[in-house]
Order: C-alpha cells, then sequence, then structure tokens
C-alpha cells in the first residue's frame, strides 16, 4: 500500500542531518557517489536499485531515489545520495538500474542503523518535489543477492 507523503524541500537544504550542520557536503541531484577504498578485514556495502513497482508509475515525473543511512536517532550517518532520474517506465515498473555505493564499511554502521530509500517525484500543480513512497532496510536484513522490500 503506498501514502502519499508530501514534503516540501527547501532550495538551500544542505542534506545534513538534525544537530549536524556541517557534517556533510551539499547534495547535487543524480549525483552518486564512488565506492570507497578497501580495508582489511572491512565489508563494502553495494546496493543496486533496479526497479520500483506502483500502480501509477507511468504518470510519475522526473522520478528519483534518495538512498540514506541513518542511526537510531535519525542522525545521517553517511553523506545522502539522490539516484539520477529513472532510466525508463514500463507498465507499473520505474526502472532505475542503478548501484549505490555506502559511504561506509559495514562494521562501522552502529547498532540499530538501517538505509532508506525514499521515491521521489515532481508535482508540476504544486511546483515541488514529493516524496510518495519510502522503504529501509535494517542492517540484519542485508544479505548478499537479490532482495525484494515493501515500500
Amino acid at each position: 500500500e503506498e501514502e502519499n507523503l508530501e514534503v516540501e524541500e527547501e532550495e538551500d537544504d544542505g542534506g545534513a542531518g538534525v544537530g549536524s550542520p556541517d557534517s556533510f557536503p551539499p547534495r547535487v541531484p543524480g549525483t552518486l557517489l564512488p565506492r570507497l577504498p578497501s580495508e582489511p578485514g572491512m565489508t563494502l556495502l553495494t546496493i543496486r536499485i533496479e526497479k520500483i513497482g506502483l500502480k501509477d508509475a507511468g504518470q510519475c515525473i522526473d522520478p528519483y531515489v534518495t538512498v540514506s543511512v541513518k542511526d537510531i536517532n535519525g542522525i545521517d550517518l553517511t553523506p545522502v545520495q539522490d539516484t539520477p532520474m529513472a532510466s525508463r517506465k514500463e507498465d507499473t515498473y520505474v526502472h532505475f538500474n542503478v548501484e549505490i555505493e555506502i559511504q561506509k564499511h559495514v562494521e562501522k554502521l552502529t547498532k540499530g542503523a538501517a538505509i532508506f530509500f525514499e521515491f521521489k517525484h515532481y508535482k508540476p500543480k504544486k511546483r515541488f518535489t514529493s516524496t510518495k513512497c519510502f522503504a529501509f532496510m535494517e542492517m540484519d536484513e542485508i544479505k548478499a543477492g537479490q532482495i525484494v522490500i515493501e515500500l
């Protein structure tokens, strides 16, 4: 079930978490960060977003996904990343086929951390970007291979 959550974003929003005004550089939509250098005994995490199923997928304008890693208090643990706009819309799916490199080794993430995925699209009548739906994965849900998460 999807819920229409409308969050009006301010243009000068730096994307940093509450209480950390200068923690991370400002976000540039559609810019994904590179893979971290590997460290012995540390696990790097790459997440591939293939597609999102929505009943009105074809009507979404300029859809993209914001990916963030937050601690139990909702504070960003890594820089927030936006995917590029969807590569195509087909039937009830919005296709992305994009990889996101999580900017912290798995072992360095705090207990209770979660990865959030916010599906956003532009609403021309209201002239702002809306968060249509979201999903999240807790660290114990992360495993190798494909996984389907509910929006």
